[in-house]
């Protein structure tokens, strides 16, 4: 069928094209994109600072209506609301395990172009083959997605609000409730309130932290941050960030940190400022960044350090949980979000790379 898609050419560049995508096959379905959110990681294979197999359709938050299913699709139907997400093999011993965001071919399938079974979804007017982001590619007014990659929705649920429960929101939210999980009464540092740092604001109070402490440099979204949860926040530029973090805590230091920018010196911020037994986490994305670690930082407190793909979250009993918070209004994800239609998704990058808007969402 013929799509509308924006695509990656050469580095840098993204244009709106009309494109033959597929038929589902087997596992597979076809849905109609409703929206999809713009995420850092989307600038950054358009970019080419994350090498992505060129030429691709980018987009990896989308949301939308199953349209057709492929053979052998159970537990979806058309009609379906879905949010889309990452993709895994599904067959390795992680997969299996019920950790898709442990995959063994996780980078080949985010990156790599192809789909589980190595070949593409997409052709442009020429007939050359177009590579997929995610294997979903959701920047198209239709995409294709692994059944086990959609998860379905309530359908009363404004599909639109839920685009970034697809990756930013889960890996914030996610790297909180899922790899973190604090006890009630817990401190967090949360170093970044982009919107994965944002959502991991709402999540921390989710969890009862009585202590969120949140470090950015622009004062705008550090008011959004306190307005989602933030106790305390805290401008880089203006104070010594791990001297005033240790005065708020007593000098014990906090339970746990969260890196969500992918700037080294931040990560070496939230390493010095965890407690005795701390987690610090990292989700931000370094590309071939080396971040020095102060063995003293892990060694005198028995502290452990890691990074969270995706939040360590599996999608499929994740988002679920993640839209009833959201139900509730516990998960106030609009009041970081603005809508664009999707002939406006340049101005979308822009406003997102200004930080003028925190998550743009591109309605179709």
């Amino acid at each position: 069928m013929k799509i509308k898609a924006a695509i990656t050419r050469e580095a840098g560049e993204i244009k709106i094209e009309t494109l033959e995508l597929s038929a589902p096959k087997a596992g597979e379905v076809l849905v109609k994109v409703v929206a999809c959110g713009v995420c850092h990681t989307d600038a950054s294979s358009i970019k080419q600072f994350i090498p992505a197999r060129l030429p691709m359709v980018m987009g990896h938050e989308g949301v939308g209506i199953v349209e057709q299913l492929g053979e052998g699709v159970n537990g979806l139907a058309v009609g379906d609301h879905v949010v889309l997400s990452f993709p895994s093999c599904g067959v390795c011993p992680a997969c299996a395990d019920g950790k898709p965001y442990a995959c063994k071919d996780m980078k080949q399938l985010f990156f790599g172009g192809d789909y589980t079974d190595g070949t593409t979804r997409l052709v442009d007017e020429n007939g050359e083959a177009v590579s997929s982001l995610f294997g979903q590619s959701s920047f198209a007014d239709h995409c294709i997605v692994e059944a086990r990659h959609a998860v379905k929705v309530d359908p009363e649920v404004d599909l639109k609000a839920l685009c970034s429960l697809g990756c930013g929101v889960q890996t914030g939210a996610g790297a909180v409730l899922c790899r973190m999980k604090p006890e009630p009464g817990s401190t967090i540092a949360i170093f970044g309130a982009g919107a994965v740092g944002l959502s991991a604001v709402m999540a921390a109070k989710i969890a009862g932290c009585s202590k969120i402490i949140v470090v950015d440099l622009v004062d705008a979204r550090l008011e959004l941050a306190k307005e989602m949860g933030a106790t305390h926040i805290l401008n880089g530029k203006a104070c010594d960030v791990p001297a005033t973090i240790m005065e708020i805590t007593g000098g014990l230091g906090v339970n746990y940190g969260l890196e969500a920018v992918g700037v080294p010196v931040l990560v070496q911020q939230m390493l010095e400022v965890l407690g005795g037994e701390g987690l610090g986490v990292l989700v931000g994305v370094t590309g071939d960044a080396q971040i020095p670690v102060h063995a003293n930082n892990l060694m005198d407190k028995n502290a452990t350090f890691t990074g969270a793909i995706e939040g360590g979250a599996n999608p499929k009993t994740f988002i679920p949980k993640l839209v009833q918070f959201y139900k509730e209004g516990r998960l106030p994800i609009d009041l970081m979000s603005k809508y664009y239609p999707f002939e406006d998704i340049e101005k979308a990058f822009e406003d997102s790379h200004t930080g003028e808007v925190i998550k743009p969402i591109l309605v179709f």
